[in-house]
């Protein structure tokens, strides 16, 4: 029974692994800053904390559309735009392998939020940012979101998730890691 276990996982990690060369070519740097700047717009126009957040960010970095897929082994993926005083300065890409109970798939968009100084050099200067590690993270949910003085005590990175389609459900270990797309 193990041995059929690791043989379908081992079919399903190809698959998985085989779809996202497909579904996520590398887009341009202008295409990418477009959709980037586009998405972090309707996060501005669906959620009035993300635009106050945004006025004092030293840097925003918006990926306008990472894939999840997955069926018991599953990866996402997508690249997004560093945004500083407005414009695009660099390009990164965010991409997470797990395993567990898991099956679908999904899209959607997030974007982080550098408030202090430090949280910015230090996505600039590492070498690949693992979620978890560096700066804190405070995720920030619908109703948060609607009073930031709920927020004002906190420091770190800001991550709004939005626009999700598609479905995923399920349990699983995630390991997320950004890096600068050179």
């Amino acid at each position: 029974m193990k041995s059929f276990i690791r043989n379908i996982s081992a079919v399903f990690a190809f698959a998985v692994l085989g779809m996202f060369s497909v579904m996520a070519p590398a887009a341009s740097g202008h295409l990418l800053d477009e959709d980037a700047a586009a998405a972090l717009q309707a996060l501005y126009a669906s959620s009035p904390g993300a635009k106050a957040l945004g006025e004092k960010a030293l840097g925003i970095l918006v990926f306008p559309s990472i894939t999840k897929a997955g069926f018991i082994i599953g990866g996402q993926g997508g690249d997004g735009t560093l945004f500083e005083k407005g414009k695009p300065v660099a390009h990164y890409n965010s991409g997470a392998a797990s395993i567990g109970l898991q099956a679908g798939v999904q899209t959607y968009a997030y974007a982080l939020f550098f408030i202090t100084p430090e949280d910015l050099k230090y996505l600039k200067t590492s070498s690949g940012w693992s979620i978890g590690t560096g700066p804190n993270i405070v995720v920030v949910d619908a109703g948060a979101a609607g009073d930031m003085s709920t927020l004002t005590g906190r420091k770190g990175v800001y991550a709004f998730i939005f626009d999700q389609k598609g479905l995923m459900a399920g349990l699983g270990i995630v390991g997320q890691k950004i890096t600068k797309i050179k």
